[in-house]
């Protein structure tokens, strides 16, 4: 009897040890990613990109998604699967592309939009201006598959209104301008001055494009990485644009500091990071960040801290086990744009 026991428990020990032989570990990635230089890693990083996980081979069961964890703030930590799938009968905006004329660079910029599925002329939609990372552009979001499903989704299921999405390029060079972007504080600026060309050129111009509600009230804000960043400084700037706005893992930059890529000047110094009083702001800014993000580190953290002791009302939470990656950036789109519309 003895015998027959010892033999159940090393049977069991045996199972047990073989069922945790298929979990992934970030030892890998984390080495890959510290062998690769400055440029690839920013770039590889800076695009909405669906998952790398292979397609499941068996059709999925019909179980409902687990309600992910929320925060005090109301955030849910992890964007729920279900809603980053297409569904079957459904139908998903697209992306269209568009140029302006930019009166301050002096030359035609580039936007990609994404209409409602149901859009017409005789509704007034909200628009959200979502910013790109560093080396991207306006093509950056428009090749994600998942991001329209996302949007999609989440209209369908009543969690947010329908509203216009609109993704600018970034980097607002003139023509005299010949740099590129690039790890240099000569190279920054562009990033800034587009704070000036979106409230000066390209929203005047999606106004009288499209049927949309004109004015702080439909205008929204978000952004990642270098979009984050420029998001936080675009708010700053120009506090009472935009009714709500959302930094997913910002870069650093807004204020001097220094990281792997090189020593930032600092858009603004930290006593600077506040609203006037009496000055119309906005209603509602989120940071987050995912716990092992290997890009920005913790530079969304510090914005965070540092909005606190300057006394800006904000929401932060930070996105359990993500990366700078797809995962935190859905989960804070998840999260802001329930408010977009309302």
């Amino acid at each position: 009897m003895k015998k027959m026991i010892a033999v159940c428990a090393i049977l069991a020990l045996a199972a047990l040890t073989c069922a945790g032989c298929g979990e992934k570990t970030a030892k890998n990635d984390t080495e890959e990613a510290a062998t690769m230089t400055p440029t690839q890693a920013e770039q590889n990083q800076q695009i909405l990109e669906p998952s790398a996980t292979p397609a499941p081979t068996e059709t999925p069961t019909a179980a409902p998604t687990a309600t992910p964890s929320v925060t005090e703030d109301g955030m849910a930590l992890l964007c729920p699967s279900d809603i980053l799938k297409k569904r079957e009968g459904a139908k998903y905006a697209k992306f269209e592309h568009g140029t302006y004329y930019s009166e301050y660079c002096g030359r035609e910029r580039g936007y990609t939009v994404l209409l409602p599925v149901d859009y017409t002329p005789e509704k007034k939609y909200p628009v959200v201006y979502l910013l790109h990372g560093i080396f991207g552009d306006e093509n950056s979001f428009a090749g994600n598959a998942t991001l329209p499903v996302l949007i999609g989704n989440m209209i369908a299921d009543g969690l947010c209104e329908e509203f216009i999405l609109v993704c600018p390029a970034m980097f607002a060079a003139s023509d005299d301008t010949a740099q590129q972007p690039g790890f240099t504080a000569e190279q920054m600026i562009p990033y800034d001055r587009f704070a000036h060309d979106l409230t000066k050129c390209l929203m005047p111009y999606i106004e009288k494009t499209y049927s949309v509600i004109e004015g702080r009230e439909g205008a929204n804000i978000a952004g990642f990485s270098m979009g984050g960043r420029e998001t936080l400084y675009t708010i700053i700037t120009y506090p009472e644009t935009f009714k709500y706005a959302c930094a997913i893992a910002p870069a650093p930059g807004l204020v001097p500091g220094k990281d792997r890529f090189m020593t930032h000047e600092g858009s603004y110094a930290e006593d600077e990071i506040r609203f006037a009083e009496g000055k119309t702001i906005p209603e509602k800014i989120i940071i987050c960040c995912g716990t092992k993000d290997s890009v920005v580190g913790k530079f969304p953290l510090s914005y965070h801290e540092l909005f606190t002791k300057n006394g800006i009302a904000h929401i932060w939470y930070e996105v359990p086990n993500a990366d700078h990656d797809d995962k935190a950036q859905y989960s804070g789109l998840y999260n802001y744009l329930p408010f977009i519309g309302r």
